[in-house]
């Protein structure tokens, strides 16, 4: 590790937070959805992190045979593992939690996630992360649930560690 990686990121025993962000629209701006992402995550070891996970989704569909709105939520537990000691964090984990709302059948999911953490200060960092959940009501849907009933999710933001 050199002396410049030390002074960036977390260490065992630190916390985080980050606020992220999604959102899209049709082109002429008439149909669009928006939504915000917040973590809390304890470090387990350097570069270990467990937390919780909890996004609010809005979206505003208009069609020629239906306007509506719709929102939606999930909370998950998440479990991350970061690769390398540096200023760019790559990182892999999983999720397991439940997703809720207007627009959507109420399920459990799990999910696998990666991504990257870019700390622009000491302890401050740039986030972008993908997740592949896969959606289930009980569990014996589970086990075919992973190709039939999954879904992306994609994030930008900041965060902190304190």
């Amino acid at each position: 590790m050199s002396a410049q990686s030390a002074e960036f990121g977390p260490r065992e025993g630190d916390r985080e937070f980050s606020l992220s962000g999604t959102g899209s629209n049709d082109r002429d701006f008439n149909s669009g959805s928006f939504g915000v992402t917040g973590d809390l995550g304890w470090y387990l070891r350097d570069n270990v992190v467990a937390g919780i996970r909890q996004s609010l989704n809005y979206a505003d569909i208009e069609g020629e045979a239906l306007t509506d709105d719709f929102w939606n939520g999930s909370t998950r537990g998440y479990l991350d593992y970061q690769f390398l000691d540096d200023r760019a964090r790559p990182f892999v984990g999983a999720s397991l939690g439940g997703l809720y709302g207007d627009g959507v059948k109420d399920s459990a999911f799990a999910g696998l996630e990666g991504g990257l953490k870019y700390y622009v200060q000491t302890k401050t960092y740039f986030l972008a992360r993908a997740e592949y959940q896969f959606l289930f009501s009980d569990s014996s849907d589970a086990s075919d649930a992973f190709q039939d009933d999954g879904i992306w999710a994609y994030t930008v933001g900041l965060g902190y560690n304190f």
